[in-house]
């Protein structure tokens, strides 16, 4: 260390084996070992998975976009002679695993052809509140009833307002895999379900076939389970925090009594970011091959009304997260 000290400062090396009581040749050879460096990159360790990588890679690509879990690769390459742990095969793996999104194929369909419907919760507890939302395809012009559950008599009920505000009934309903729906998937084959007795008489009456999402596929109603994001956000919590504010509940009645409004003249009145079309004229081509909706004109629900303008039931996005805590 003293000798390259030394010369970093400019001694030379006669100098430098002077002061240090040394030979010339020994301060030559410390030099020299510092131009020349002693430490090169570290040779890389061997690991029991080596030999195993070629064949580990080939199964994750043949998997691909699913992923073979580690447990079963696992099982494989100890057939083959793995003696090693799990650990260092899930460390080996974690990079070849892709977090990319599935890609979303969007199905659109023509006037008239379907109609998605879906209950969402608004409130749990004591006094829920939840919401039948129906969507049509084409047009996505969207009918909204709330209710105190999620039973098949007010599913059909629901649905006959639906048919009623639409002016017409589609050629299929697409529905989740709830009893109020079916009873059992696949009862008598496959694609023959159980379907519940209310629904089937409902179908037959209005002259729609229901059509069941596959199982765990939400996005199968894709068009009606966006919708109920935006009714949240846009009717329900700007809704609730205006009742409130009046020393009002929000329940089912006052509900149903905004909703109507708010659908015409905001939700169906407004350009779809699809479509890029306004929901309400779109559903113009819908009602020309419809077949004829029931006469049913429900009458108006009974409650307490609270006058409201318009303006009161948007909010900007930003206020959406605040205001839920009104709903709790």
């Amino acid at each position: 260390m003293d000798i390259r000290v030394m010369a970093r400062r400019g001694e030379g090396v006669r100098s430098i084996a002077k002061q240090l009581g040394c030979s010339r040749n020994t301060v030559r050879r410390y030099l020299r070992e510092q131009q020349a460096s002693r430490y090169g990159p570290r040779a890389a360790r061997a690991c029991k998975l080596d030999e195993y990588k070629s064949y580990l890679r080939e199964r994750v690509e043949q998997a691909r976009p699913r992923w073979i879990p580690a447990t079963v690769l696992l099982r494989e390459i100890s057939e083959r002679g793995y003696d090693g742990g799990i650990s260092q095969l899930k460390a080996w793996l974690a990079p070849l695993k892709k977090s990319e999104p599935e890609p979303v194929v969007r199905f659109e369909t023509p006037p008239g052809k379907q109609m998605q419907a879906d209950f969402t919760t608004v409130r749990r507890g004591r006094n829920p509140l939840l919401a039948l939302v129906a969507t049509m395809g084409y047009s996505r012009a969207t009918f909204v009833k709330f209710t105190a559950g999620e039973d098949a008599a007010t599913l059909c009920a629901g649905l006959r307002e639906a048919f009623d505000y639409f002016g017409g009934v589609p050629e299929h309903v697409l529905f989740d895999n709830t009893k109020a729906v079916v009873i059992e998937r696949d009862a008598y084959g496959q694609g023959l379900h159980r379907w519940n007795d209310e629904l089937k008489a409902l179908a037959e009456a209005c002259g729609f076939t229901p059509r069941l999402c596959r199982p765990y596929r939400a996005k199968t109603k894709g068009k009606v389970e966006r919708f109920n994001a935006y009714l949240k956000g846009s009717f329900v919590v700007p809704l609730a925090a205006t009742i409130e504010a009046a020393g009002l509940k929000l329940d089912v009645g006052v509900a149903n009594a905004h909703v109507r409004r708010w659908l015409d003249e905001v939700a169906n009145a407004r350009v779809h970011a699809t479509t890029k079309a306004v929901p309400a004229v779109r559903l113009a081509d819908e009602r020309a091959v419809m077949l004829p909706a029931p006469a049913l004109k429900a009458p108006a629900p009974m409650g307490q009304r609270v006058a409201l303008p318009i303006e009161s039931l948007q909010h900007p996005l930003s206020v959406y997260d605040e205001l839920l805590e009104v709903l709790a």
